[in-house]
């Protein structure tokens, strides 16, 4: 028999293997599209990071000068948020290496001097007793997601003394607003979270629930728990970091308590869930 010139069991034969060619294009076309959908939700994840370019210093090696060594990241893009960035950052790092608080010091270079003239300031008045000085600084990003971003800001002074001091900052921006936030805006219940935060850092050191805080040797204010001056961001939650001497002694260096984000899930807004 035939169908429009074309005999019947030809065309049963044809029909049946396109059957198996239909399923195997379809099954394709599957992975094709999920291959698609990655590669435009790992673009946009790719999109939400800022453009930041590495920053060093170092300054020139001799015997008269204070070893200094200072690495961050700098925003390329002259935005709202780049600025905010870019002027946070060299603002905390004048204001470390500021030697005299007298010194109207406004730019990087000039507080580099600032630290300069200080250790040679030192050493003609005590040429054979000045020790060298050190200051190192190290930034980078800690945290990033489409809304905010933290940067962890380490240093080390040394002029002089028994032991030179290190301390932590954070730096926190609203990627919306493209502006520094206060960390304060991370909590929808300030005071309920740092009830929370109690209870964790009394488990992590290891003081009793109904003692008072200081009884195992910290030296909080008036006896009583508050939350550090620096609040971060990490992959792995929110960092409660107080730097030496806040709470203890030298000796016992930064204390550090990190909340996860599930933890802090009933405290905290809508920037640090995203």
């Amino acid at each position: 028999m035939l169908l429009i010139g074309i005999p019947l069991n030809s065309l049963k034969k044809n029909v049946a293997l396109h059957y198996p060619i239909q399923r195997l294009y379809m099954r394709n076309l599957k992975i094709v599209f999920s291959l698609l959908l990655i590669a435009f939700f790992t673009s946009c994840e790719e999109e939400s990071q800022l453009a930041l370019e590495p920053v060093r210093f170092t300054n020139d090696s001799c015997a008269d000068c204070p070893e200094i060594a200072i690495s961050y990241p700098r925003a390329i893009d002259d935005t709202k948020l780049g600025r905010s960035i870019n002027t946070a950052i060299e603002e905390e790092i004048v204001g470390l290496l500021t030697f005299a608080d007298s010194l109207d010091v406004t730019n990087l270079d000039e507080a580099i001097a600032s630290f300069t003239n200080g250790y040679l300031e030192l050493k003609e008045v005590y040429p054979t007793e000045t020790v060298d000085w050190e200051a190192k600084v190290d930034a980078s990003v800690s945290f990033e997601n489409n809304k905010v971003l933290s940067i962890q800001l380490d240093s080390y002074l040394f002029t002089g003394g028994a032991h030179g001091y290190t301390s932590t900052q954070f730096l926190n921006f609203d990627k919306d607003k493209g502006e520094e936030i206060d960390t304060r805006a991370f909590f929808k219940d300030l005071l309920e979270f740092k009830k929370f935060a109690e209870t964790k850092f009394r488990d992590q050191e290891k003081i009793p629930q109904n003692a008072p805080i200081n009884s195992t040797g910290f030296m909080f204010e008036q006896d009583s728990f508050y939350l550090p001056e620096n609040i971060g961001l990490s992959p792995k939650g929110i960092v409660l970091l107080y730097n030496q001497y806040e709470v203890a002694s030298y000796a016992d260096g930064q204390i550090e308590l990190i909340i996860t984000y599930p933890e802090a899930k009933n405290y905290v807004t809508s920037k640090l869930k995203s």
